[in-house]
């Protein structure tokens, strides 16, 4: 499926939940790869807020692209951020969504005039 770059400039993204480990298998604890480098992937929650919208979304984002400091909360950006939308069988019934990708999370600012 076709990928899709997100502007990101002029969005606020807060920080919601701490990096975490991406499970790839529930039963066995499994991490998630990535499928070129091999990298482990890490999960985050953001509330992406954009034109007066919020959404509160994961992003997967490389184990090396995690920065230092980030706070919960916290203004953050994500470089590199993609939508991907899926879908698939599961149990016999179709389920979809859209994936979230970035190259890092790094701590950011809030974009100017925003509050103003």
């Amino acid at each position: 499926m076709r990928t899709i770059r997100i502007e990101t400039s002029n969005a606020t993204v807060l920080l919601t939940e701490a990096p975490e480990p991406k499970v790839r298998d529930r039963q066995t604890g499994e991490v998630a790869k990535d499928a070129v480098s091999g990298e482990s992937l890490m999960k985050i929650g953001v509330v992406y807020i954009d034109e007066g919208e919020s959404s509160l979304i994961h992003v997967t984002v490389p184990e090396s692209g995690v920065a230092e400091g980030l706070t919960l909360g916290a203004s953050v950006s994500l470089p590199g951020l993609i939508a991907r939308p899926w879908e698939s069988v599961f149990n016999g019934q179709q389920r979809h969504g859209i994936a979230y990708r970035a190259t890092a999370v790094v701590p950011g600012a809030v974009p100017a005039g925003v509050g103003a």
